[in-house]
């Protein structure tokens, strides 16, 4: 039996999702990192069957959560995979992003997928919207460093994913720790659009605001679903990010929120914390720092997003 090569003879697609893609049905990504890195058990098998449920709010929309395993790439897991996730001891399952896929595929067992990894696998199976929480982006001091300090050029690979696979991602704007205005900068030298629904402000994950102007804002999903659906059209080869605020009754006030993320911030500077470790490392703080409320908002909005993204995808589909 010949051993499989490119990402497409990797994939194996659920009855579910295969019968949806074959009916032209709405169909969802979700990634499966919230699951076995993002959140402690049982909150993360709660999360990801309530993310799941809320794509099927939307009449007809299906999810298709994504992981790896034994060298595949499953595109819509079943309860007892996402069990399996949930429970799996810490440290047994890998991540998998795109410079790391290889390994996870080559090595076995279990891989959760990060938006990269998601992204390409979703696109690879035929769907063409994906909910997530945050994504990622330009660290600080990625560009330049604090005084005496190289920059460091974390940047993360999310961002070179949305530039080159056409698929939108729905999402609260990039993670509060990030740095926010050269983050939009990088994902427009990609070709990035950036979508805000509803405000003039781009969302800033666990507050309503990240007190930055939004690069293009629309009133709702269906004017999101107009400039998506052109910009897939095009072929210009890179994705849409839409953003959505968090639900408004868990959002962190901006004040709370920007406090948190600059004494966390501060803290891991004195702990030495780099690399990937920070971006974990710095959530958990945030926690602590605002009594658990930060963990109840990130909770929330990966939900909502899942919902907002089971609504564009059935208008995708209404207006092709």
């Amino acid at each position: 039996m010949p051993i499989p090569s490119t990402v497409s003879e990797r994939i194996v697609v659920s009855a579910e999702v295969a019968s949806a893609l074959e009916d032209g049905r709405p169909l969802v990504a979700l990634e499966s990192t919230l699951i076995s890195h993002g959140l402690p058990y049982p909150q993360n098998l709660e999360v990801a069957l309530a993310s799941e449920a809320a794509v099927r709010e939307t009449d007809d929309a299906v999810p298709a959560t994504v992981a790896v395993r034994d060298g595949r790439l499953l595109v819509g897991l079943d309860a007892e995979a996402l069990e399996a996730l949930a429970t799996a001891p810490a440290g047994s399952v890998r991540k998998a992003a795109r410079p790391t896929m290889a390994v996870a595929l080559s090595e076995g067992g279990w891989a959760a997928t990060t938006v990269s990894a998601t992204m390409i696998a979703a696109r690879a199976a035929g769907i063409r919207v994906f909910a997530t929480g945050g994504i990622g982006g330009v660290h600080r001091g990625a560009l330049a460093g604090s005084p005496g300090a190289a920059a460091s050029l974390d940047i993360s690979s999310d961002l070179e994913e949305l530039g080159r696979t056409p698929m939108a991602v729905v999402c609260a704007g990039p993670k509060a720790i990030l740095d926010v205005p050269a983050t939009l900068e990088y994902l427009e030298t990609r070709g990035v659009p950036i979508l805000t629904v509803g405000q003039a402000e781009l969302p800033g994950f666990f507050a309503r605001s990240a007190r930055v102007p939004a690069p293009h804002t629309v009133a709702d999903i269906a004017g999101a679903g107009a400039v998506v659906g052109v910009h897939l059209g095009l072929g210009l080869g890179s994705g849409v990010l839409v953003c959505v605020p968090v639900p408004r009754e868990v959002a962190l006030p901006e004040d709370v929120a920007r406090d948190a993320v600059e004494r966390a911030t501060a803290d891991a500077e004195t702990a030495g914390v780099r690399g990937p470790a920070l971006t974990p490392w710095l959530l958990v703080r945030i926690a602590e720092l605002t009594g658990g409320a930060s963990v109840r908002a990130n909770t929330a909005l990966i939900v909502n997003d899942a919902r907002v993204a089971g609504e564009l995808a059935a208008h995708l589909i209404g207006s092709a």
